[in-house]
């Protein structure tokens, strides 16, 4: 079986990490361009520095942060409002926000109703 190589729109992924900012953002989606071309905030600058000195497991408050070719096969913690998920970001990712792979919400999972809950639960045995 053959592996295929990675491309994005056209472009392999040593191709991506040589363009400048500007070239990368011609190939990204247009909200994702938009928000690229607005510039980055005050803590998206810090973490973007954190992750050229080449630290590892960087923590960020960031979901907002797009995925650039220079974070590929770095892991990061993004924070989801509760605590931080560990991801690893694949090639796949760019051109997302980092948000999208930290959710906010868990599936809801019930147990077994309280004591006095619905008159058939007076009935169970108490242990």
């Amino acid at each position: 079986m053959v592996k295929k190589e990675f491309t994005y729109r056209g472009k392999t992924l040593e191709e991506l990490k040589t363009l400048s900012m500007d070239e990368f953002m011609k190939l990204v989606p247009s909200r994702i361009r938009r928000t690229m071309k607005r510039g980055f905030t005050e803590q998206q600058k810090k973490f973007l520095l954190r992750l050229k000195k080449g630290k590892k497991n960087i923590e960020t408050h960031c979901r907002d942060m797009v995925v650039l070719p220079e974070m590929v096969n770095q892991t990061i913690k993004i924070h989801s409002g509760k605590e931080f998920f560990q991801v690893l970001i694949q090639p796949e990712m760019l051109g997302h926000v980092l948000g999208e792979f930290a959710m906010t919400r868990r599936r809801v999972e019930h147990s077994a109703p309280g004591i006095g809950a619905t008159k058939s639960s007076s009935s169970l045995s108490l242990k």
